[in-house]
């Protein structure tokens, strides 16, 4: 038990870094460690105890009502969020982000997507789960099943363009076209029978955790210098001020 004065000191001591702090730590913990966490469950129960029963009984719905014009939207999705028009969809923000004079954000933005591809591409060769019964695909995909690499990196891009976009009055409707276009993605594989459900939840919730903890990391690119910016407005503002009151001093 601490004393009274124990833990007066505790508090002094503790209290201002909680109060600094403490957005990082929700940050991180949030938005890095529950998705690993929730990740690292997922993975151990499909390789360990064979996976959850709900994967089939999914694509089995998806397979029993697909029609003609899901099945092309479907296919339209695969394109646009594949590794040959997502690449250039970012490389197109990223350089409009830089022409904003805001080069930070751009590379976060490319690396964000980059580290996504690049983190499924190993995941792939680490776990090597096939994929789905060919005969309940609509397409014919080649590598392995897990984690989902569209959904990995689209969901990637929607993440950081929702980081990058949150200060800005444009948030909720990005928030609003990201989010859902993540979950489309994610729920087009899962519809042309080319990955299981887990597949896709484990590569939204492991991009998820790259994304946020790639932007704490950068942040500081593009928040220090402006800060820096603003401390040295500040002091410049206060240095004209002292100097108006001497010029005034010796003019009086």
């Amino acid at each position: 038990m601490f004393t009274g004065r124990r833990r007066e000191a505790l508090q002094a001591r503790w209290q201002p870094l909680v109060r600094k702090y403490w957005k990082t730590v929700a940050w991180i913990g949030l938005g890095v460690l529950l998705p690993l966490v929730l990740v690292a469950n997922v993975t151990e129960e499909v390789f360990r105890d064979g996976g959850f029963v709900w994967d089939q009984a999914i694509l089995d719905l998806y397979r029993e009502n697909r029609t003609p014009a899901l099945t092309a939207f479907a296919r339209a999705l695969g394109v646009i969020g594949g590794v040959t028009v997502l690449p250039i969809i970012t490389l197109a923000l990223a350089l409009a982000l830089a022409w904003k004079r805001l080069p930070g954000k751009a590379w976060y933005l490319a690396l964000s997507v980059a580290g996504g591809t690049l983190l499924n591409v190993l995941a792939k060769v680490a776990f090597q789960r096939p994929r789905p019964d060919g005969l309940g695909a609509v397409l014919v995909e080649p590598g392995f099943s897990f984690p989902s690499g569209h959904t990995m990196a689209n969901s990637a891009f929607a993440v950081a363009l929702i980081l990058i976009f949150w200060p800005t009055r444009a948030r909720w409707a990005v928030l609003g076209l990201a989010g859902a276009w993540m979950l489309l993605i994610a729920a087009s594989r899962n519809y042309l029978g080319v990955h299981y459900p887990t597949d896709v939840l484990v590569g939204m919730l492991a991009s998820t955790a790259w994304a946020a903890g790639l932007y704490r990391a950068m942040r500081r690119v593009w928040v220090r210098p402006r800060e820096a910016a603003r401390q040295a407005e500040r002091e410049q503002a206060q240095e004209d001020a002292g100097n108006g009151d001497g010029d005034r001093l010796k003019v009086s």
